[in-house]
């Protein structure tokens, strides 16, 4: 889970801005205003984290472009940025032996290669404790440790290694020798060499860089990388044939995944289908939900059927593709919010589509539910039924989510520039800290019908 992310001239966001994200973070603003470019920024730094060393900027849901189109541009004599910056810091995590935080941050800079953005520069910052990387124009990576009372250079691991790790520098500066990479060469250790004006290396130095670790531990953690959602999903089908069900953003998988698991994973299948309906019946959208098998084996077409009911009847069964758009567009994104063994991390693009306001509401309340279970949900929307449940459900204390757990982030564009103002909710529901834009972006209809012009 992050618990901040920064941007440095970074498509609209032109000033440095680093910005608090909770476990359930609602993003508003008018249109063009970089909410999308947010979440594609999300999506990046989370294969970072995972320890990638480049980055896909074009990965659908998100299509940033080239360079150009990605770096800001002012205009005029400012012109465009050479370089930009987007970063992280994770949750803070106990450490097993000190019991205290381990906070840190990581930073990623990209300059231009070609007509791509390229990583050229990575760091680790901990405190004083920083090491950073960076990568010459000729390919030569290079590594710098710093604190608040000097500098200096490591030689072997990028000189000679390529590129390492930010979790692999402890061993060099402990135990190299033991480092698998390194274990039959005679070479090690690497030299490390002071900065001009630096004092020389020495264990009493080396010991901050000892409790690095703990940090690189989860920043290149192993699991799922964040689940990306497009705004507009996948039509529906009046059959479907089985088919691999590998995920994609606009749900094209979800029908195959459904009826895999219902073929194969019958447990399973009837534990998710129990969730399915539930939400189908808090926002009125269905009351049962089935794979209609066209056939005896598992390559045989299917159909995926629902029913609603009137409270004494429970209706008839009737084809995914007869009961509007509604359904079939939130299907997706109840699917994966509610199958286990996903994501950490969900980056959803305006879910509310073709929704009514009760059903838009009761999706406010299922986002409560999963980012109450510890996962992390960060959400594009133009719904203030969707916000106003979820502010209400923290108010009355519906869900275990309490109001530090939910953030608003309100967009405002300012010039060529936008700026992102975190917005919180007290224990009663009330907004806090909001700027006059936002009251303004929100309430102007809302005095309007309750103040007419005489």
């Amino acid at each position: 889970m992050m618990d901040s992310v920064t941007m440095e001239n970074f498509r609209c966001f032109r000033e440095r801005q680093t910005v608090p994200l909770a476990p359930l973070t609602l993003l508003v603003g008018e249109n063009s205003t970089g909410k999308t470019s947010f979440l594609a920024m999300l999506r990046i730094l989370s294969e970072l984290r995972d320890g990638a060393t480049s980055a896909d900027f074009k990965e659908p849901p998100y299509d940033l472009g080239s360079f150009d189109e990605i770096a800001h541009n002012r205009g005029g004599r400012d012109g465009r940025a050479d370089e930009f910056t987007i970063g992280f810091e994770p949750e803070a995590k106990p450490r097993r032996r000190r019991g205290t935080p381990d906070q840190f941050r990581g930073l990623y800079t990209f300059r231009k290669n070609g007509s791509a953005p390229e990583l050229f520069r990575r760091a680790l910052c901990a405190g004083e404790v920083v090491v950073d990387e960076t990568c010459d124009p000729d390919g030569s990576y290079y590594a710098h440790l710093r604190t608040a009372v000097g500098a200096w250079n490591l030689d072997a691991p990028s000189s000679q290694y390529g590129r390492l790790s930010l979790g692999q520098y402890r061993w060099f500066l402990d135990q190299p020798r033991r480092h698998p990479r390194f274990a039959n060469d005679p070479a090690v250790p690497p030299e490390v060499k002071a900065a001009s004006g630096s004092p020389e290396w020495s264990d009493e130095y080396a010991d901050a860089f000892r409790r690095l670790p703990y940090g690189a531990a989860y920043f290149f953690r192993e699991g799922p990388a964040a689940f990306a959602g497009a705004p507009v999903r996948s039509k529906p089908h009046r059959t479907y044939d089985p088919a691999r069900p590998d995920p994609d953003p606009e749900g094209d998988y979800i029908p195959m995944y459904l009826s895999s698991l219902s073929f194969q994973h019958e447990q399973d299948w009837l534990q998710l289908k129990d969730h399915l309906i539930e939400f189908g019946q808090a926002a009125g959208l269905f009351d049962d939900l089935s794979i209609r098998q066209l056939g005896r084996g598992g390559s045989d077409p299917f159909q995926i059927q629902v029913r609603k009911g009137d409270g004494r009847r429970k209706g008839q069964w009737r084809n995914f593709a007869d009961v509007g758009y509604g359904v079939s567009q939130v299907l997706p994104v109840i699917t994966e919010l509610l199958r286990p063994n996903l994501a950490d991390q969900f980056l959803l693009q305006q879910p509310e589509v073709h929704l009514h306001p009760s059903a838009q509401a009761a999706l406010g309340t299922l986002m409560c539910n999963v980012a109450a279970d510890g996962r992390q949900l960060i959400v594009e929307t133009h719904s203030d039924h969707l916000m106003d449940r979820v502010r209400m459900d923290v108010r009355d204390g519906t869900t275990n989510l309490k109001p530090e757990d939910v953030s608003l982030l309100y967009f405002e564009r300012t010039g060529l520039d936008v700026c992102i103002h975190p917005i919180r909710f007290d224990k009663l529901g009330n907004v806090l800290d909001a700027p006059p834009g936002y009251r303004s972006f929100f309430l102007r209809e809302v005095d309007r019908s309750l103040w007419p012009p005489k």
